[in-house]
């Protein structure tokens, strides 16, 4: 099982977690190094260490499908309740789900490709010897859906309103921007503040590009249902507010023959249905309303296909290895609240987690126990702390655990039953040293209040996994309790930090920058909409996500990271839940796919296509 939460690959919608950013060639320092009388250099994509895996001259990403053909529907479900906004760009309103497909970026992703990014509006970028300034050159042709010109204007404009009304996450990603200048209709000067970050560039090449004479109009901090005006592949077509939303494929996109986008955008219409619950969008899908379905729950993959499509070859289950790091999923404390300050009872609680009974009896056997932030990856920590490590460390002692300089935290492996007694014992143990007492059937707090927190939800799916916790939870005296919001209350209520526990799961890239800010950064906790649910507030945590935004090599990342992870699970923020190696996908047999999976998403809805032969085979058999 994974939580509900759905996640694009764009870095934006990662962070915004709106649908993990556009993923951004040569080396980017984060400190200006001036080199009098040296010439700027062009190129044609940028990453965050220089290197590039394509040539100046590739005609397509390699995973994508040359003369896929294009048609048909792809139809989904979107597990929420509402939404009631087309502008994903603010803190305000509820946006509805696949918005940033509208929209066109100064350079695109490569899915193959861990944070290098190339030309999409921009053809091409020059930069300044100290790497401070970036002048972009756009292609002439691009255009908005109504034909009118997408120029250097409305570049400077969108990265401007983007910094300074945008999202939180939006304005964080854009913090180094000092301005954006026309130079020409086709040529737009980037210049960054001083101490910029390694990916800053990068972040503001992935912006979405808005049209200054549309928002002249209409006001950009309104969390309306009018569709905005795009540049992208798709534009928004049918919709109604609560039931669905279906994009349209834009048959004379400007875009459409560039490399970046060849083999791409092949449905006529992306559509999603919304249900409050996934076991309702399951069974819509099972009745053809909806035509694929990714299964986020091991008993569904296991036991919820014996029906006549799967039996009689309509309905196909897919098995795809998942090689992007599997991020972290847990259940978070909120540690504004005061009950949760102490990491002892955080821990405590976190014993409850019966995994082993939960994947034997719940999950089928189908996942691996998470323990780490960056689990499945070389930034794991592992084992003691390394030399290089060790060096960053020891300024450090005093500031940090103990246990940081030894073996990582790890959560304990039960025996199984469902109710280790073992466990249980050394839960009461940490919860008395915190000092708890427990009076009658409750477990008290050291000022007196019971220990009692509520669960905060939007859909029923985790209820079967929280249950056997609370009852374990329940033995020690505490008094949980979940409850269920409609999706509307529950970003309401995320936006504010207004809970006391929640499930979350976050995806971290292969080259982790920004993001690191976003969900683990004290400002960010600080900050309304902000992504660090938990309330980290850890001066060292700050200067480890600050060394690995700096970051010039590789190998300085992955320290870096490593320290990161040693000091966050020494911190009990969360109580770790698990990771499955493969992504569980079922589709009415109407489809076809690149034989070649991308490394960093399936890329449905960009890469499948509508296979007419097939779809009416299908049919013919229903």
């Amino acid at each position: 099982m994974h939580s509900s939460k759905k996640f694009t690959v764009t870095r934006r919608a990662a962070l915004l977690s709106a649908a993990a950013l556009p993923w951004f060639s040569l080396p980017l320092f984060s400190r200006p190094l001036r080199a009098q009388g040296a010439a700027w250099r062009k190129t044609y994509g940028l990453s965050s260490f220089g290197d590039l895996s394509l040539p100046a001259n590739f005609d397509r990403f390699s995973y994508a499908q040359p003369g896929a053909p294009r048609g048909g529907e792809l139809k989904m479900e979107a597990v929420a309740n509402s939404y009631d906004s087309l502008n994903g760009f603010i803190l305000q309103g509820n946006p509805a789900i696949g918005l940033s497909m509208i929209n066109d970026s100064l350079m695109a992703g490569n899915l193959d490709e861990d944070n290098a990014i190339y030309g999409l509006i921009a053809q091409a970028v020059e930069i300044s010897p100290d790497k401070s300034q970036y002048r972009f050159h756009l292609r002439r042709e691009a255009r908005f859906h109504d034909g009118s010109p997408l120029t250097a204007k409305d570049v400077v404009f969108s990265l401007d309103i983007l910094r300074d009304k945008g999202h939180p996450v939006i304005q964080q990603l854009l913090r180094d921007l000092d301005k954006a200048e026309a130079q020409a209709d086709d040529v737009v000067l980037v210049t960054l503040r001083q101490n910029f970050g390694r990916d800053s560039i990068l972040n503001i090449a992935g912006q979405p590009i808005l049209s200054e004479a549309y928002y002249k109009t209409h006001d950009f901090s309104h969390a309306g249902m009018e569709p905005p005006l795009g540049s992208g592949a798709y534009k928004i077509g049918a919709f109604e507010q609560g039931r669905y939303i279906a994009y349209e494929r834009v048959a004379d996109y400007w875009g459409k023959d560039l490399p970046v986008n060849a083999g791409q955008n092949n449905f006529d219409v992306i559509r999603y249905d919304y249900f409050g619950e996934r076991a309702v969008g399951f069974e819509a899908f099972k009745a053809g309303t909806v035509n694929l379905h990714e299964s986020s729950t091991a008993s569904e993959w296991a036991t919820g296909y014996d029906f006549p499509a799967v039996r009689d070859g309509r309905v196909v289950k897919m098995e795809i290895p998942d090689r992007r790091s599997p991020g972290f999923q847990g259940f978070f404390f909120n540690l504004r609240r005061p009950l949760f300050k102490d990491p002892r009872i955080r821990e405590a609680l976190g014993c409850c987690l019966d995994f082993e009974w939960d994947n034997r009896n719940l999950f089928y056997g189908a996942y691996k126990r998470a323990v780490s932030y960056f689990e499945n990856t070389d930034m794991k920590a592992e084992g003691l702390p390394s030399p290089e490590e060790l060096k960053i460390l020891e300024p450090l002692r005093g500031k940090v655990p103990d246990e940081v300089f030894v073996q990582p935290f790890v959560p304990p492996v039960s025996d199984g039953s469902g109710q280790d007694r073992a466990l249980l014992k050394h839960a009461y143990d940490l919860l008395k040293a915190a000092g708890c007492k427990r009076q009658g059937a409750q477990m008290l707090l050291p000022d007196g209040t019971p220990l009692a927190f509520e669960f905060l939800e939007v859909t029923t799916a985790f209820e079967k996994v929280v249950q056997p916790m609370f009852k374990n939870m329940q033995l020690l005296g505490v008094a949980p309790r979940m409850r269920i919001v409609d999706s509307a209350q529950y970003k309401q209520r995320l936006d504010t930090f207004d809970f006391d526990m929640i499930v979350d799961r976050k995806m971290i890239g292969g080259v982790p920058g920004d993001e690191l800010l976003a969900y683990f950064g004290a400002k960010s906790g600080k900050t309304q909409g902000g992504l660090n649910l938990a309330g980290i507030d850890d001066p060292v945590v700050d200067l480890l996500i600050d060394k690995a935004l700096k970051a010039q090599s590789r190998i300085e990342l992955v320290v870096t990271c490593r320290l990161l992870d040693r000091v966050l699970r020494a911190g009990r923020y969360w109580i770790p839940n698990w990771y499955s190696p493969n992504r569980r996908v079922a589709a009415w047999d109407f489809f076809g796919r690149p034989k070649e999976t991308p490394k960093l998403d399936l890329g449905i809805s960009s890469l499948w296509w509508w296979d007419a032969t097939k779809a009416a085979a299908t049919k013919a058999k229903g």
